[in-house]
């Protein structure tokens, strides 16, 4: 098994220092959030910039995901937004289209994306936008993760299937799975939860987490179970499993290698 750790969670780091240590401490891969200050797909230069980072991560042996969960990148006032559920989600579709394309400059195992928050109406929207960047990552050859949000259109494992059933179910359009979410919402167990979804799983994010409250906690601070989930994991899943902590940049490098050391002891 290959674990990574989300740059989310080294926010206070520049890229290539949140890359060596999270290298440094023994992780295989890296989930990097696209972001003001870790690659803005923004910024000028973007091709150049993305060659830096693609020769980073080969010096560091590291594999990559590309997540784009970034808060205030789209909107300086309002987190998240626009999403794929606003009337006007253009720089959102704008954002993921520069995902997919950094990612096959990177050679990224996935880009992961997810609905956010809207009414049931907006249910035809989604699947618009979704549709979109699923036809541009092909043409890409890009893996797409969908990640089922707890809160947002798109918030469980049932969900995801009727996306992915109304896209016309394409190979590409895989599900991002978050352990914690697992146990937050989902009504089977965890590990159940990671066999359910074996023939689609594109991207996996681990944390702990509390029945009923989404809030990413380090491990052993929430109620799952690990090892009949890592086991699942092993069974059924060969992508970077990638330590989602967005709230711990304070505290990075310790809580980074913490992580490695629980997982590593849970498996």
């Amino acid at each position: 098994m290959r674990f990574g750790y989300g740059t989310n969670g080294f926010a206070n780091h520049r890229l290539p220092e949140a890359l060596a240590v999270i290298a440094g401490l023994g992780y295989d891969g890296v989930a990097l959030t696209l972001d003001t200050n870790h690659l803005d797909p923004f910024d000028g230069g973007l091709a150049r910039r993305t060659s830096a980072v693609a020769a980073e991560l080969a010096r560091r042996n590291l594999a990559v995901v590309i997540e784009t969960g970034a808060r205030y990148l789209l909107d300086p006032w309002r987190k998240h937004s626009p999403t794929l559920m606003d009337d006007d989600n253009a720089k959102r579709l704008e954002y993921l289209r520069r995902a997919v394309r950094v990612g096959a400059d990177l050679g990224a195992e996935a880009v992961s994306f997810w609905a956010g928050i809207g009414p049931p109406e907006g249910w035809e929207r989604l699947v618009d936008g979704c549709g979109q960047i699923a036809e541009f990552a092909a043409s890409h050859r890009v893996t797409l993760g969908f990640e089922p949000e707890p809160g947002m259109l798109v918030d469980d494992i049932a969900a995801w299937r009727r996306l992915h059933h109304d896209l016309g179910r394409p190979a590409h359009f895989g599900i991002t799975l978050d352990i914690g979410h697992c146990r937050c919402l989902e009504p089977l167990p965890v590990a159940d939860c990671v066999a359910a979804v074996a023939g689609h799983l594109a991207n996996v994010q681990i944390d702990d987490m509390r029945r009923g409250v989404h809030e990413h906690l380090e491990f052993g601070g929430g109620e799952i179970d690990f090892p009949p989930v890592l086991a699942a994991l092993e069974k059924h899943y060969g992508g970077l499993v990638s330590v989602e902590l967005p709230r711990h940049s304070h505290a990075a490098p310790t809580v980074a290698a913490r992580s490695l050391e629980f997982l590593r002891g849970a498996l």
